[in-house]
This record gives structure tokens, C-alpha cells and sequence, in this order.
């Protein structure tokens, strides 16, 4: 449900942060609320790993994956109270979730091909503001100048838990352990890539959500966009 948001002064949120701090569920919650666009750019990029996996093209491939990019088609649609990412007309939000996309994702968001397609269709989305934006370099390389900022994160072993719950709902056959691992991992690729590693913007608000439920963080943001805003509401 929204909530009464001021709808003078539309601004643009970015929110980053590492694997598995719930940027995505937020971000959606955040902009219900708030009555924004969400962009989930982390989505835009799985997607790109999706179809580069399916036609075997290699993550330093820059011809092919220019190619690639340059034939797709996303955007986001929202039905029923949930949001889907639709590619080239296939809705893909469910196959790019996969441990297998998760890892190969770090890997073609390095390539500057793919960042320099995707980074000008995110600004193209937000050209009117209104718009909450998730990833990890959108404050930093994205919308460097983005009206607020957030770094959103939690413990690795807590991320590391609930993508565990994640990956049991839909059947996938890993454990705990294992789980944690891949978001180590994950982290250490995102931070140490060449081009727009993953770092929290100096004027980006820390949160951490450790301890507190998806609602409470959203609670949290909500607020300081308000404050922001001059929103009396």
C-alpha cells in the first residue's frame, strides 16, 4: 500500500550494496510505498548473463556481447502486486536467480561493453526522476549526483542465510555453507573488478539490516527520503 508521499520535488534514490543485503526485495517495497519506479539494475544485469549463457559467448567476448546487448529488449512490468523482468519478451525473473547466473553476472558486469549499454538505458529509465534505483555502483558511476544516497548491508553470514531460504523455496539442492561461500565469493569479485567495483559512496547513508526485518529497513528509508524531501506527511 502507498503511503500519502510527496509528489512535488521527485528525486532519485539510488541504494547499493553487496550480494545478498535484500537490495532487490527493498527496493520493491520502497518504491510501493513511495509511489517510484523501481529500476532493479542488478536484474538488468543477470539478464545480459542469461542470454550470454545461453549462446555460449564467453564474459571477455566484447564483439559478441555488444552484439547481444544491442538485440535486447527489457523492461519491467508489474503485475498482481509483483514485478517481473521481461526479455526480449520472455519473462526471465525466476532463471536469473540461479547460484549459476549469480556467479557468471559478477564476471559479465565487469565488461565495459556491457556497462556502458546498460549504464546509458538506467539513465534513459530515470530521465524524469521519481525512480529507485539497486546495484552496486549507482551511486558511485550511475547517478553519481542522485538526490539520495544508500549503502544498504548486513553480515555475510546473515546474507549468506537468506539466500539459503531463497534457494530451498525454489528447490535448489545446496547448503548453508555452501551458500555463504558463494556470497564470499561474490563479494571479493564485486569489489576487486576493474571498472565500477563494488564501494560504499562517501555521501551514502549506511544501513544495516543484520537485525532488522525487510519492513523495518524500509520503515528506516522511507523516513530519511521523507526528511529529504521536506515531506510533512
Amino acid at each position: 500500500m502507498k503511503s500519502s508521499f510527496c509528489s512535488a520535488g521527485k528525486m532519485i534514490v539510488a541504494i547499493d550494496g553487496p550480494s545478498g543485503a535484500g537490495k532487490s526485495t527493498i527496493t520493491k517495497k520502497l518504491a510501493d510505498r513511495i509511489g517510484y519506479i523501481n529500476i532493479d539494475t542488478g536484474a538488468m544485469f543477470r539478464s545480459v548473463a542469461l542470454l550470454a549463457n545461453r549462446a555460449g559467448i564467453e564474459c571477455d567476448d566484447d564483439k559478441a556481447l555488444e552484439k547481444l546487448c544491442k538485440s535486447m529488449s527489457i523492461k519491467f512490468e508489474r503485475t498482481n502486486g509483483s514485478c517481473s523482468i521481461i526479455v526480449n519478451g520472455e519473462d526471465v525473473s525466476s532463471k536469473i536467480r540461479t547460484p549459476e547466473i549469480s556467479i557468471l553476472t559478477s564476471a559479465i558486469s565487469a565488461n565495459m561493453v556491457v556497462r556502458d549499454f546498460l549504464l546509458k538505458y538506467q539513465r534513459n529509465m530515470a530521465v524524469n526522476k521519481g525512480v529507485v534505483l539497486e546495484g552496486r555502483d549507482i551511486g558511485t558511476v550511475v547517478f553519481p549526483d542522485a538526490d539520495i544516497k544508500f549503502y544498504l548491508t548486513a553480515s555475510v553470514e546473515e546474507r549468506g542465510r537468506r539466500r539459503f531460504m531463497e534457494l530451498q523455496a525454489k528447490g535448489e539442492d545446496v547448503t548453508l555453507n555452501q551458500t555463504i561461500e558463494a556470497v564470499k565469493k561474490r563479494d571479493e569479485q564485486d569489489a576487486n573488478r576493474k571498472y565500477a567495483p563494488l564501494r560504499q559512496a562517501d555521501d551514502a547513508i549506511v544501513v544495516d539490516s543484520t537485525s532488522l526485518t525487510f519492513d523495518e529497513v524500509v520503515d528506516k528509508i522511507e523516513s530519511m527520503i521523507k526528511e529529504k524531501a521536506g515531506c510533512n506527511c
